[in-house]
C-alpha cells in the first residue's frame, strides 16, 4: 500500500497519522511569503545584485557614542554596530518584496500559511560556523531556548507565541506556537541570528562582552579598538557565498565603523576621510553644509535613495505614566503646540512632511473617516475609549496646520481653552493643574544638536504656561533612562515594516508598558489597542491586515500619546566616490551590501586625501 506524501512526512516528522488530514495546506517550500507571491524564487540571484561585482576594498561607516556588547540578544550594554554580520539567519529577506524571505541557514521550510500552528525549518547540510564545525539543529534549538529565557524582555516579548522548539533531526527543527494561527511567526523565527551551543557551553549569555562570538555569517571580526572602532573581514570560505541571495553580496573585503561622540563630530571626521559613507538624518546640513572642498572637487556624492517604505515614526513622547501626562486633554493641548509648518520652512528648508500616521508613505496609513470594513472592528470597542479618542477614530484625522509665520496663534488658543475646559488654571501666566500645583516638565535628549529643533515647541509650552526644561545626557544614560521610564517627555524614531506583527505588541502593548527595556515608551495601557494588536497579528489575507492597521492607527493617533513630527520618504547618504552600485535598484532598502569598489576611483580618492 502507497502512502500519502503527506502522510510519509508525518511518518518522518514522528507525527500521528490522524493529524495528517488536518492539514489541507501544508506546504514544503524554499520561500517564506506572507500574504504575497514571491518573485525570485529559484533564480540564480536577486535582480538589484550584480553576480560579477568585483571583491575588495574597504567601506567605513559611523558609530555614535560608544560600544561595550558584541551580543546584541541580550540587551545589555550598548550593541556593537555591524554585529550583524557576524551571523546568519534561517532565511534572508528580500529587498523588493514585503513579507518574502529566501534560502540561507535553511534550504526549504514547511508550514501551513493558512493556518500556521507550526514550522519546521530543513537546514541546509553545507551550513557551517566560521571555525569550520557544522551548524546543526541543536544550535537552533539553543539559540532560540536562550533568546526565551535569558534575551532582553522586548525580544522574549517578541517570541512570546514560540512554545516550543524540537530538534527533529541533525537538519530539521520544528517550533510550534502557543496560538492556534500565527501567519507572521515563520518570518520572525526566520530573522533571528544562530549562535552556536559549543560556542557558549563556557560563557555567560546574560553579560556584556567584548570576546568574538562564533557565527556563520560572511564576516569576522578583524580588530577591535575597545569604544572607538571595530573592523571585520570578509570570511574568503564563507559556507553561503554560493548561495543565491548571497550572489553580488558582500564584496568589500573589511568593514569599519568609527565611534564618534555625536553626529556633528562624526560629520567633521567624514569630512576628512576618516570613514567613507555617511548617512545625512539633518535637513540644514543637507541643503547647506555639503559645500566642502572634497564636494567641490567631485570626491564626495551624494546620493538620494527613496524607498517604499513606512517612514520612520519620529514623534515627541509623553511618559503617559507621570501626571500630566496621564491625562489625554493634557496631551492634546500640548500636540497643538507644535508648528511644523514654521519648523520646516524655517529650519528644515521644506525637506520634510508632516507625520499624519505611524505608518506614513504606506497603504498601511489610515487616511479619510473609517470606511465600513473599518467601523465594523470599531463598533463593538468605541463605548469603551476616552470620548476624546472615541471622537479622533472616527473623524477625518489631520493635525492643524499653522500660517508659518512662527506665532502659531490659533492652535495656542485652542489649547488654552481645552486646559480651563479640563480643569487647568492659570496663576500669574503659569499653568497650574487641577490641584493647583504649577505644570513643569523635563524633555530627556542625548543629541547636541535637536536643542534647536525643539526650542520652537518649547516656546509655544512657555505660552501655555508650562516651564519645559531640556535635560542632554550621554548616550548610555539616555538608553538607561528610557528602558527605566524615567523621563516625563523624550524623542523617539520607531521604524515599521510592511508586514506588522508581533513587534506592535512592543510598541504599544499594555504588557510591553511595564517591561524595562521594551519599546512602549509612552506607557500606553489600552486594552481596545491591545485586542487590535491582536487582531494584526492574526489577519488572515493581506486586505484584512490592511484594514486592521488602519484601526490601531486610528487608536494610536486619537490617544495622544506622542506628537507626530515630521519624516521623508528616502534616506540621503554621501559617499567618497570610490564606490559602485548595480543598475537595479532594491525598493526597500539601499542595499548597501551589493555595493562594490571601484579599484581606480579609490587610487583617486587616496592620492586626493594624501594631498590634504
Amino acid at each position: 500500500m502507497s502512502l500519502s506524501s503527506a502522510a510519509r512526512l508525518s511518518l518522518l516528522l514522528g507525527l500521528p497519522l490522524l493529524s495528517v488530514t488536518g492539514w489541507g495546506a501544508l506546504q514544503t517550500t524554499p520561500y517564506i511569503a506572507i500574504h504575497a507571491t514571491p518573485q525570485y524564487s529559484g533564480r540564480a540571484h536577486m535582480p538589484y545584485a550584480n553576480p560579477a561585482a568585483p571583491k575588495g576594498g574597504l567601506l567605513s561607516q559611523t558609530g555614535v557614542g560608544t560600544f561595550d556588547n558584541l551580543n546584541s540578544m541580550n540587551g545589555k550594554g550598548t550593541a556593537t554596530e555591524g554585529v550583524n554580520y557576524l551571523f546568519d539567519t534561517l532565511m534572508s529577506s528580500s529587498l523588493d518584496e514585503a513579507a518574502v524571505m529566501y534560502p540561507l541557514l535553511a534550504e526549504k521550510v514547511t508550514y501551513d500559511p493558512e493556518r500556521t500552528k507550526f514550522v519546521i525549518f530543513h537546514l541546509n547540510p553545507a551550513a557551517k560556523f566560521s571555525d569550520g564545525t557544522a551548524l546543526t539543529a541543536e544550535d537552533v534549538k539553543f539559540s532560540f531556548d536562550t533568546y526565551q529565557t535569558k534575551a532582553n524582555p522586548g525580544l522574549q516579548m517578541y517570541l512570546a507565541d514560540l512554545e516550543k522548539t524540537e530538534v527533529l533531526s541533525r537538519h530539521q527543527v520544528k517550533m510550534t506556537f502557543k496560538s492556534d494561527n500565527n501567519t507572521e511567526m515563520p518570518l520572525i523565527l526566520s530573522q533571528m541570528p544562530i549562535y552556536s551551543k559549543r560556542d557558549w557551553q563556557t560563557k555567560d549569555f546574560t553579560k556584556v562582552t567584548l570576546v568574538p562570538i562564533l557565527g556563520s555569517g560572511p564576516y569576522l571580526i578583524d580588530r577591535i579598538d575597545a569604544g572607538r572602532s571595530i573592523t571585520y573581514k570578509r570570511n574568503p570560505a564563507y559556507w553561503g557565498r554560493h548561495l543565491a541571495v548571497n550572489q553580488g553580496k558582500y564584496n568589500f573585503d573589511r568593514l569599519k565603523f568609527v565611534y564618534y561622540r555625536s553626529l556633528d563630530i562624526a560629520f567633521e571626521g567624514f569630512k576628512s576621510g576618516q570613514y567613507t559613507l555617511h548617512e545625512e538624518f539633518t535637513a540644514r546640513k543637507w541643503v547647506t553644509e555639503y559645500n566642502f572642498p572634497a564636494v567641490k572637487a567631485g570626491m564626495v556624492v551624494k546620493y538620494k535613495f527613496q524607498h517604499q517604505n513606512p517612514v520612520t515614526t519620529q514623534s515627541f513622547v509623553f511618559n503617559t505614566r507621570r501626571a500630566p501626562m496621564d491625562d489625554i486633554y493634557f496631551r492634546q493641548a500640548a500636540t497643538l503646540a507644535y508648528d511644523f509648518e514654521w519648523q520646516n520652512k524655517a529650519l528644515f528648508y521644506g525637506q520634510y512632511k508632516r507625520l499624519q500616521s505611524v505608518f506614513s508613505n504606506s497603504e498601511l496609513e489610515a487616511r479619510g473617516r473609517p470606511s465600513a470594513d473599518e467601523l465594523n472592528i470599531l463598533k463593538p470597542y468605541l463605548n469603551r475609549l476616552h470620548p476624546l479618542q472615541r471622537q479622533g477614530v472616527l473623524s477625518q484625522w489631520q493635525y492643524p496646520v499653522s500660517d508659518a509665520s512662527g506665532f502659531n496663534r490659533n492652535s495656542l488658543l485652542k489649547a488654552r481653552q481645552i486646559l480651563l475646559k479640563a480643569g487647568y488654571s492659570y496663576h500669574q501666566g503659569q499653568l497650574l493643574d487641577t490641584k493647583k500645583r504649577p505644570v513643569k516638565l523635563e524633555f530627556l535628549i542625548h543629541q547636541d544638536g535637536l536643542t534647536r529643533t525643539l526650542m520652537p515647541f518649547i516656546r509655544n509650552m512657555k505660552r501655555l504656561g508650562v516651564q519645559v526644561s531640556i535635560r542632554q545626557v550621554d548616550v548610555p544614560q539616555y538608553i538607561e533612562r528610557k528602558r527605566k521610564a524615567d523621563f516625563d517627555m523624550t524623542t523617539d524614531a520607531m521604524p515599521q515594516s510592511l508586514n506588522p506583527g508581533n513587534e506592535q505588541a512592543q510598541f504599544w502593548g499594555s504588557s510591553a508598558a511595564d517591561q524595562p527595556g521594551n519599546y512602549n515608551y509612552a506607557g500606553i495601557k489600552n486594552p481596545v489597542i491591545d485586542d487590535v494588536i491582536q487582531m494584526v497579528i492574526r489577519a488572515p489575507d493581506r486586505q484584512q491586515l490592511v484594514q486592521r492597521t488602519h484601526v490601531l492607527d486610528r487608536l494610536l493617533r486619537a490617544g495622544y500619546y506622542q506628537i507626530l513630527t515630521y519624516g521623508k520618504g528616502e534616506n540621503w547618504y554621501a559617499y567618497w566616490d570610490m564606490y559602485r552600485m548595480p543598475a537595479v535598484r532594491p525598493k526597500l532598502n539601499a542595499g548597501i551590501d551589493y555595493w562594490w569598489v571601484d579599484e581606480a576611483q579609490a587610487k583617486r580618492v587616496s592620492a586626493y586625501l594624501r594631498k590634504q
